[in-house]
């Protein structure tokens, strides 16, 4: 099955059309629950990683910020305890309600394993896996065809309490004896274990955020969602009067992304500029808590029946936010940076 993004309320070029020179095209993923193999691009799924080359680890020890701590096999169960239930709520139209059996299998919520586990390296967990031919906004150089993400399951405080990225760009025809198991780390926050998940990808259009925008650009855009939200009583029969909003309504899709913009609602624009040469960072790449806003926003995909989840991946960044991978434009080699928005 395809997802398709619904068309938008109302065209803002119609409306704007010096936003032309702030417009770039972005890839939803619309990553959903499956079994994806080291052949297909993934959110969570196995890697085409060469048999012969270390899988990467973190070593910062007791530089992480540990809050419970739980065995990836303790968090896979405990996702399908909770799926069960809501599974059999929703066939027999009853109110959602674990059994004592699942309560007992489930760990307490302020339960956490040993810290000193964190004390060896850790295993870094395959985020995300993407084939040139699969994504229209696939960004690498140019004889590569394979983008590799991955991270620590574990939060960084020098990344901004997030987990820390690492990006490997590769040939996949180059590997020609894949890693068949790959390491597992013994302990991970359960909110950085993503859910295997197939991708169905698709291509959008996005505007700039609103901030970063031409200051006068910008102040007619915010003049019109004033009106939009109405503001002009008198002009009751304008169809512009729609109480729609730019930023979240028609410019920024929200979900996992290849390409497009990030979106600084949280704390306002700040630089990201490479560590190794100063440059400008442009966005990557977005691993999102939630696929649309809300039980009917309005990027939930046509084809997606009621009632769906929206957080498929079991990701969670932060309260429910997403966190922004951004590289540098000189060199494929320099280190990505994130923010979490």
């Amino acid at each position: 099955m395809t997802r398709t993004t619904p068309p938008r309320q109302l065209d803002l070029m119609r409306l704007f059309p010096e936003l032309a020179e702030h417009a770039a095209t972005a890839t939803r993923l619309h990553p959903r629950p499956g079994n994806p193999g080291i052949a297909d691009s993934s959110v969570g799924g196995p890697l085409l990683w060469p048999a012969d080359e270390p899988w990467p680890v973190c070593t910062d020890g007791a530089g992480h910020y540990v809050s419970h701590l739980r065995m990836p096999a303790m968090v896979r169960r405990s996702r399908e305890i909770y799926a069960a239930a809501q599974a059999r709520a929703a066939a027999g139209g009853t109110r959602y309600e674990l059994t004592d059996e699942e309560r007992a299998e489930l760990p307490r919520y302020d339960f956490s394993e040993p810290e000193d586990l964190i004390d060896e390296s850790v295993p870094l967990v395959p985020v995300a896996q993407l084939y040139r031919r699969d994504v229209p906004d696939f960004t690498g150089p140019a004889d590569t065809d394979l983008l590799q993400v991955l991270w620590c399951p574990l939060d960084h405080p020098e990344e901004g309490y997030n987990p820390r990225v690492r990006l490997y760009w590769r040939r996949s025809a180059d590997v020609t004896r894949p890693l068949s198991v790959a390491p597992e780390p013994t302990v991970v926050s359960g909110a950085y274990l993503p859910t295997p998940c197939v991708v169905y990808p698709e291509q959008i259009r996005e505007y700039q955020y609103s901030g970063l925008l031409p200051a006068e650009l910008g102040a007619r855009i915010t003049a019109w969602e004033d009106e939009a939200r109405g503001g002009d009583d008198e002009d009751d029969e304008d169809e512009e009067d729609t109480g729609l909003s730019y930023q979240f309504d028609l410019s920024l899709a929200p979900g996992w992304k290849v390409g497009g913009f990030a979106n600084w609602s949280l704390t306002d624009p700040h630089p990201m500029d490479c560590v190794e040469c100063g440059t400008a960072m442009t966005l990557l790449f977005t691993a999102a808590s939630s696929e649309w806003h809300g039980t009917g926003g309005s990027w939930r995909p046509v084809e997606e029946p009621p009632g769906v989840s929206s957080v498929p991946t079991d990701v969670s960044i932060g309260r429910g936010y997403d966190l922004y991978v951004f590289r540098c434009p000189e060199s494929y080699e320099h280190p990505p940076a994130t923010a979490m928005q």
